[in-house]
C-alpha cells in the first residue's frame, strides 16, 4: 500500500517569549470590512479542497531538504467527533480540542515566507493542516497558498496586519478580524470559520469581535516548533487533542517534519481541526 493511502486523514509556551512564536510584522494597512460572510460553505468539511489533498507528486529523493523516507506514516484518523461550542455572544479560546481520540492538529501561521518546498512536502505527507494567514503577509503571492489548498491545507484568519489585539478598541479588533476573514474568503472561495490572534494574546473584546465576525472559535496552542525542535507546554509528549503551532519560516521543512515525528512518537494521527468544530 502506498504511503499516501496509509496517510489518509480527515485532517509559546510557558517560558518561551511570545516574540519567538510570531513572524516579524509586515506592512501595515487596513482593508474595508463589513463583517458580512462571503457566500461559501459554512465549514471546511464542506469545501471541495478542505482536508482533501490533491493527487501527490512523487516525493523527491534529494535536493529539497527531505526525502520520502523522512515522512512518518500514520494510520487513518478516526471519524471526527465534533465538540460542543457554548452559545453566547463570545467564542471559546482553545489550545487543545477536548477529545479522547488519538489525534493532534498541526497549524501553520502568518505566511510572510513562501517556502518553495512546502507544496511538495504537504502533498507527499498527505496530512491535513490548518493555515492561520495574515492578509498583509500573503498579498505579495496569494496564489502560493491556493497551491497549498490543493494539497489539503485549510485557510483560516489571523488578522490583516498581525497587530496585537489585546487592549485595543472593539472597532480596531473587529476591523482586523472581519477584514482578514472577508479578504481570505474572497480570495480562496471559503470564508474562515476559525481565528488565531497574533502572539496568542487576546481579551474579552477579542472573543466578542471574533463572534461578531461570524467565526466559531479562537485558538492558542500546546506545542510550538522552531528550528526543528518541538517545545512543550506540558510534559514531553503531544497529548490527544493538542494543537501544534509552527510558522512559515526558513526552517519550514525541519519544523514540519519535527511536528509529524512528535505526533507519530505519541502514537497519534494528524487530523483536521475544522472537522472537530460543529458546522
Amino acid at each position: 500500500m502506498s504511503r499516501r493511502a496509509l496517510a489518509t486523514a480527515v485532517v509559546c509556551l510557558s517560558g518561551v517569549p511570545l516574540a519567538a512564536c510570531a513572524a516579524a510584522s509586515g506592512p501595515t494597512g487596513v482593508l474595508p470590512s463589513s463583517g458580512a460572510p462571503v457566500s461559501a460553505p459554512a465549514s471546511a468539511s464542506a469545501a471541495p479542497s478542505a482536508g482533501q489533498p490533491a493527487t501527490a507528486p512523487a516525493a523527491p529523493t534529494g535536493g529539497t531538504g527531505w526525502t520520502s523516507a523522512d515522512i512518518p506514516v500514520f494510520a487513518p484518523a478516526p471519524p471526527p467527533e465534533p465538540i460542543t461550542l457554548p452559545e453566547s455572544g463570545s467564542v471559546p479560546y482553545l489550545s487543545r480540542i477536548p477529545t479522547q481520540q488519538r489525534v493532534a492538529f498541526l497549524t501553520i501561521d502568518d505566511g510572510y515566507l513562501k517556502s518553495p518546498e512546502a507544496p511538495g512536502l504537504l502533498a507527499a505527507a498527505g496530512v491535513p493542516v490548518t493555515l492561520f494567514l495574515t492578509t498583509d503577509a500573503i498579498r505579495d503571492d496569494e496564489p502560493y497558498f491556493a497551491r497549498l489548498q490543493e494539497h489539503g491545507a485549510v485557510i483560516e484568519a489571523h488578522t490583516i496586519t498581525h497587530s496585537e489585539l489585546r487592549g485595543k478598541s472593539y472597532a480596531f479588533q473587529r476591523r482586523e478580524i472581519c477584514g482578514s476573514a472577508d479578504r481570505l474568503g474572497h480570495r480562496y472561495h471559503r470564508r474562515p470559520v476559525l481565528f488565531r490572534p497574533p502572539f496568542g494574546t487576546k481579551d474579552a473584546t477579542t472573543l466578542r469581535a471574533v463572534h461578531d465576525c461570524g467565526i466559531k472559535a479562537a485558538f492558542m496552542w500546546k506545542e510550538t516548533v522552531h528550528k526543528g525542535k518541538v517545545r512543550y507546554q506540558e510534559g514531553h509528549r503531544v497529548q490527544p487533542g493538542d494543537i501544534i503551532l509552527m510558522h512559515f519560516r526558513p526552517d519550514f521543512v525541519r519544523d514540519f517534519l519535527a511536528a509529524l515525528r512528535a505526533i507519530r512518537k505519541a502514537g497519534l494521527t494528524p487530523a483536521l481541526l475544522e472537522d472537530y468544530i460543529p458546522g
